[in-house]
């Protein structure tokens, strides 16, 4: 799972203009980037994303503008191997391959910009396959020595429970690109002075939640301490592939839960993908490292399932 929104924004804006794109399509051992990461160039020298955190960014926009100009794609190693390692390489000891294309019907199509922007607005993912030998990009699959990079929908948490440690979780969220949505249907909690900028959705949990639809890309967690709205929205998670379950409240709060759910015919495998008490066990204290631990949980459940 990779953030790719910003570039995937800066070629639709940049649509029209000569560009380079550059995608990390192997990695080994401490490489900064995951695979599917990319760093999109203009042909004025502008650029958005990131291929290394900045280890061989100047080296990858020298070989854009190589391939704007009309050279073909080309498939660069960066590594420690190398008396240049320091220059141009990964002095933290991991190692790379990037594909730099040019966005363009030979390379990588600026249509596609289009297509992976249509299927995560619609909350499906899209593979792109791209033949290593000719740096040609394509929807349909490739044979031979092909990347095949996938594109999830955009990460979505659905917070139940306008309370403090939400405050603090949603501050945690927007920063990081996930879409979040908070949900309660007490008047009083749920307002644009407590949540600004966020989503707000009054509707009783339950519903919203079906509603919304949560998919592997999508966490919910219930942090109101009320079982009359946490517990029909752990149902409906449940009854969904949601990528992450959490629900706050101790060990001893939570066998009650599980008491209550199984009487309403959750099943125990259902059950057993709750988090609870949600969260990294970083023996957190107050809202904020509550907030920090369940964030931090949130992140390794997707990065788990993408591993």
């Amino acid at each position: 799972m990779n953030d790719n929104d910003r570039v995937i924004a800066a070629a639709r804006e940049w649509a029209g203009a000569p560009m380079a794109l550059a995608t990390v399509v192997s990695t080994w051992g401490s490489a900064p980037r995951p695979r599917g990461s990319h760093m999109l160039v203009h042909a004025d020298g502008r650029f958005e994303g990131s291929v290394s955190g900045g280890c061989v960014e100047n080296d990858i926009i020298a070989t854009a503008a190589q391939v704007i100009g009309g050279a073909p794609a080309v498939l660069k190693r960066y590594g420690v191997e190398d008396a240049a390692a320091w220059e141009v390489g990964l002095p933290c000891g991991g190692e790379i391959a990037v594909l730099v294309q040019p966005v363009a019907a030979h390379g990588f199509d600026p249509e596609l910009f289009e297509r992976i922007a249509e299927a995560r607005g619609a909350g499906r993912s899209l593979s792109v396959s791209t033949d290593l030998g000719s740096g040609q990009s394509s929807l349909r699959p490739v044979e031979g020595a092909a990347f095949v990079n996938r594109y999830d929908p955009p990460r979505r948490l659905l917070i139940v429970g306008a309370v403090q440690i939400a405050q603090s979780l949603v501050g945690l969220a927007v920063p990081l690109g996930i879409q979040t949505i908070v949900i309660d249907p007490r008047e009083r909690f749920l307002t644009a002075e407590r949540f600004p900028g966020v989503t707000l959705d009054d509707r009783w949990p339950d519903e919203a939640i079906e509603a919304l639809g949560p998919s592997r890309t999508s966490a919910v967690v219930t942090l109101s301490h009320d079982p009359k709205i946490d517990d029909p929205a752990l149902i409906a998670a449940l009854a969904a592939p949601t990528g992450y379950v959490a629900a706050l409240g101790s060990r001893r709060s939570h066998a009650a839960r599980l008491e209550r759910l199984t009487a309403m015919g959750v099943s125990e495998d259902q059950c057993a993908r709750i988090d609870a008490p949600a969260g990294l066990a970083i023996g957190a204290i107050g809202p904020a490292e509550i907030a920090l631990s369940i964030a931090a949980a949130m992140v390794q459940a997707w990065r788990s399932d993408v591993a």
